[in-house]
């Protein structure tokens, strides 16, 4: 049993699922579901396809460089039918896969980290801006006691990061 790939959206495709497109040139083209075929047929680019696995990887949304892709590469290299070559491949396939997944969930972490630290300068950035809100300017707040304020902001914040951690 041989499990495909969809040529538009890159998605898994199971034997005796999905659509089979042969060119006039005898190229065959399988897709996954009539939404990617229909997408194909009306010639559109999977990268600028929001859905498909092209257009998160172009997008940055995935991990797109990574040595463990060179396992799913298909091979057309007839090899001899080995009952210990068999469950070492099983075993490598599984561990590969859990590879795979722990650098996939440490690229996610990543990206979020970065929308964190972008989001904790945005908040100091609006605690200068708007300190007149949070300090009646009646009280004669002083530069000394603003940039205590923002201080304290900041303090926050890594505390936060720091039980997160």
């Amino acid at each position: 049993m041989r499990v495909e790939k969809c040529y538009f959206c890159s998605g898994p495709l199971y034997p005796g699922h999905g659509i089979q497109f042969v060119r006039n040139d005898s190229k065959i083209f399988k897709f996954c579901r009539g939404k990617c075929h229909k997408a194909f047929k009306k010639k559109r680019n999977p990268r600028k396809v929001k859905w498909t696995k092209a257009f998160r990887k172009s997008a940055g949304k995935e991990l797109a460089v990574d040595n463990s892709f060179e396992f799913e590469k298909r091979r057309n290299i007839p090899v001899k039918y080995s009952r210990e070559l068999w469950q070492k491949t099983i075993k490598a396939m599984a561990r590969v896969e859990e590879i795979k997944t722990r650098r996939q969930d440490q690229y996610i972490i990543n990206r979020l980290k970065k929308g964190k630290a972008l989001r904790k300068e945005r908040d100091i950035k609006e605690v200068k801006e708007s300190i007149h809100l949070i300090k009646s300017p009646a009280a004669g707040l002083k530069r000394k006691e603003e940039e205590k304020l923002v201080q304290v902001v900041a303090e926050k914040d890594t505390e936060t990061k720091m039980e997160e951690s």
